[in-house]
């Protein structure tokens, strides 16, 4: 499909979950010009046609019809984990380019085979992390790489939330629940943030939920090559802590609100030295409007997929669980 470099990419909504309806699509209104929300489609017909018309779009009758109009070249899917595999191999199949929900898949085989699959076809595959494009956590690399807290000793990353209702999906094992495939994606992207992409699972702990047959919570140990740790936390049963810390030889930097930072908020960036604190207030940032215009911006630029950290992390999730059975 030939297109203008400058033209909106027209986007379809491949179900109308509710981070798509509460966050990303009031972004991408609040923002127009990167993307067009061209057609939406849901399992129910109602539901198409109410998101379709708050967003200015068309409501189409199904997931099949959305991936053959010609006016959506991207699609964005915000499906369940168990449920985007298929959904995004069928979107790349017909030649769409795919910005989908984190993990973007329940299986590192079949994250890995659609990066592959991506790549062959010079299409875009975005997993929708947003928070790596906050620019408070560019700015904490950046102090980290000029040595504000000495040399980095280890990470401690923690992203947990309240109960979820009991019809919530994430506590559905069919549709790939767990606080595990819902929460760890977090504080494990951070520890790659930081780290790289090299990372191994020295030991993990998943605490399942008396009724539901999902992982409730969790924690593991993570360790660089060069002998950097992590230590990530998750879960579903808690308080709700959105935070990491950087330990170095020298001193602490602290982020609270780090990994669903609303638009509005200010940053505040703790650092911590042996005889004194600093406190660096920063600009407010949005990355979920950050997030789809860099998507646009690869999709004008015509790919190729960036799903290396992806694969990554799937790994990484996957040996998480695997050693946590072990134990």
């Amino acid at each position: 499909m030939t297109r203008e470099a400058t033209a909106p990419v027209g986007l379809g909504l491949l179900g109308c979950a509710d981070i798509a309806v509460r966050k990303v699509l009031p972004a991408l209104a609040a923002a127009p010009g990167g993307l067009r929300l061209a057609a939406v489609a849901s399992r129910t017909p109602e539901k198409a046609k109410e998101v379709a018309a708050r967003f200015g779009a068309r409501a189409v009758a199904g997931y099949p019809e959305l991936l053959a109009d010609p006016e959506v070249e991207s699609v964005y899917i915000p499906l369940p984990p168990a449920l985007r595999a298929p959904w995004v191999r069928a979107a790349l199949d017909a030649g769409k380019h795919v910005l989908a929900e984190k993990p973007l898949t329940a299986d590192p085989a079949e994250t890995a085979a659609l990066a592959t699959l991506a790549e062959s076809a010079g299409l875009v595959l975005w997993e929708n992390c947003m928070f790596v494009h906050h620019s408070q956590h560019h700015y904490v690399r950046a102090l980290v790489a000029d040595g504000a807290i000495g040399e980095l000793r280890t990470i401690q990353a923690q992203f947990t939330i309240p109960p979820r209702p009991a019809d919530d999906h994430r506590l559905r094992p069919d549709l790939g629940g767990g606080a595990l495939l819902d929460g760890a994606g977090y504080p494990v992207r951070a520890a790659q943030f930081f780290l790289g992409d090299e990372l191994t699972v020295l030991g993990a702990s998943l605490k399942p939920h008396p009724a539901h047959g999902v992982d409730i919570a969790g924690d593991a140990l993570l360790r660089h090559a060069d002998g950097v740790t992590a230590h990530v936390g998750f879960g579903m049963e808690h308080f709700y802590v959105s935070r990491y810390q950087l330990l170095g030889s020298t001193g602490r930097i602290t982020v609270e609100h780090a990994f669903t930072t609303p638009p509005a908020h200010r940053p505040l960036i703790r650092i911590d030295r042996q005889d004194h604190q600093e406190l660096r207030t920063l600009p407010a940032d949005d990355h979920c409007a950050n997030t789809l215009t860099r998507f646009a911006d690869a999709v004008r630029a015509g790919g190729p997929a960036d799903t290396a950290t992806s694969v990554a992390q799937a790994r990484i999730v996957a040996a998480i669980r695997e050693a946590a059975h072990a134990g």
